[in-house]
């Protein structure tokens, strides 16, 4: 692919491999289908499958190939028309999907390449899931795609400490490549499902929404690459365009994982689905008022916040009141900064709540670097054995050198504030008498005037 002058930068690269891998499994999975169900009809039309035009390696190329592509084949799927879930998910992810490559020679090399695995075998698969992991870290630093992905070790943490249970609804409502969806997968068929009922179900209860095309199609293909065939309960939207008023009892989920967007600003006209005392142009600020009206009774949520979203006063304070005095804040994770680079280097938090309860008091755990380690990079990232002892504490907490609990009276007095140190680390921060500290002063400000008349003497 870095050999075609069509495609530019990793992102393009992600997205043009994954509509040609979604067709590929896709392709497979019908195969499968097929031995199953001999009336089983697909709703690709023939000539457009997989195993039609791209499975044999002596079939068309170069400009036949590309023109094949740009003028059959997206054209046809992207305006499929159909009453099938699976039809629906094709027409989903062709309506937003591009041919980037300009040379059908280099295409088919791609495809002959793709054909070397086979999705229906398992040793295959296993591996392939683990490289398609790897292709969606690598878009952590690839410029604003970055967003998009949630390190695996904080979806699986996350996942773990909220426990979801087979039957139980499951919300991401900004679920970018799928990384929340996929680790609730894995722990639910580890922990409860033992019948294809139970199979079934995980279908059914997992749910997910992502604005932008990009990981939305990358989301899909995840999810079939988890065994959810047809994902029709990811869709492509933006959670925050529906009025929360309009939110009813059918639409509430036992929990949320999710890592909402920060930093951003929202589209005109979103913030009139809110109500006018909640109002912020602050996108996380938002999904949190949202996972507020999203959460059953008794609903409980782990969700990625940063600094930014526990403290200011005026709305964003309206925010935390409402947070503490209707639900359970109960655990708050504070994270280095580096665990979001490059895409992000702002501190941020992994929150855990429950709705219902009002917040009696809220306790606090600093998350330290490995020892040795001055900072998370792309090659060492943070790990999910750095949160063993963090699961050791959970169910028998204690005070210590990086956990605290506040009360909830100390967090009124500090007008809703949840942005609290670790107090230990503040003492041994504020080590310095006030005799020191003035001569520290003193001798800064005698530096500072031997550099200011250097620099005049010099001019």
């Amino acid at each position: 692919m870095r050999e075609d002058h069509g495609v530019d930068g990793d992102a393009q690269r992600l997205s043009q491999l994954c509509w040609m891998l979604f067709l590929k499994i896709f392709d497979e999975k019908e195969e499968e289908r097929e031995l199953m169900n001999t009336s089983y009809k697909s709703p690709i039309p023939d000539e457009l499958r997989w195993r039609s035009w791209a499975a044999n390696e002596e079939g068309i190329t170069g400009d036949t190939l590309l023109s094949f592509i740009n003028n059959d084949l997206f054209p046809t799927l992207s305006t499929l028309d159909t009453t099938l879930d699976a039809g629906k998910i094709v027409k989903a992810v062709f309506e937003d999907s591009y041919n980037y490559m300009k040379n059908g020679t280099q295409l088919r090399m791609v495809v002959n390449k793709l054909n070397e695995m086979s999705f229906n075998r398992k040793d295959d698969r296993d591996q392939f899931g683990m490289i398609y992991e790897e292709l969606l870290r690598s878009l952590q630093s690839a410029g604003n795609a970055g967003e998009f992905y949630t390190p695996r070790a904080i979806t699986q943490f996350l996942v773990d400490m909220v426990n979801p249970k087979l039957g139980e609804k499951v919300l991401d409502p900004a679920c970018g490549t799928g990384g929340f969806l996929t680790s609730v997968i894995e722990h639910v068929r580890k922990n409860d499902v033992h019948t294809a009922e139970d199979e079934a179900k995980i279908k059914e209860n997992i749910q997910g929404t992502e604005l932008k095309s990009l990981p939305h199609m990358l989301c899909v293909t995840n999810m079939i690459l988890h065994g959810i065939n047809a994902p029709t309960n990811v869709t492509h939207g933006d959670s925050l365009a529906r009025p929360i008023k309009d939110i009813g009892p059918s639409d509430k989920v036992d929990c949320i994982v999710a890592n909402p967007p920060f930093g951003g600003s929202v589209k005109a006209g979103i913030l009139a689905n809110f109500p006018k005392t909640f109002q912020t142009k602050e996108t996380a600020d938002l999904f949190l008022v949202l996972f507020f009206r999203l959460l059953k009774a008794n609903g409980r949520a782990g969700i990625v916040l940063p600094d930014g979203s526990l403290t200011g006063d005026g709305i964003k304070a309206r925010i935390r009141e409402k947070w503490l005095t209707e639900f359970n804040l109960h655990t708050i994770i504070r994270l280095p900064n580096s665990v979001f680079a490059p895409y992000a280097t702002v501190a941020t938090n992994l929150l855990f709540f429950k709705a219902g309860v009002p917040t009696k008091e809220v306790w606090y755990y600093e998350h330290k670097l490995p020892e040795g380690q001055k900072a998370y990079n792309k090659t060492r990232p943070i790990n999910i054995k750095e949160f063993d002892p963090i699961k050791k504490w959970w169910d028998n907490r204690t005070e210590g050198d990086v956990a605290w609990k506040v009360s909830i009276d100390e967090i009124v007095e500090r007008g809703w504030d949840l942005d609290i140190k670790n107090p230990t680390k503040q003492e041994k921060e504020i080590a310095y008498s006030t005799e020191e500290l003035i001569e520290m002063l003193e001798y800064s400000f005698k530096e500072s005037q031997k550099i200011l008349d250097s620099l005049k003497s010099e001019l």
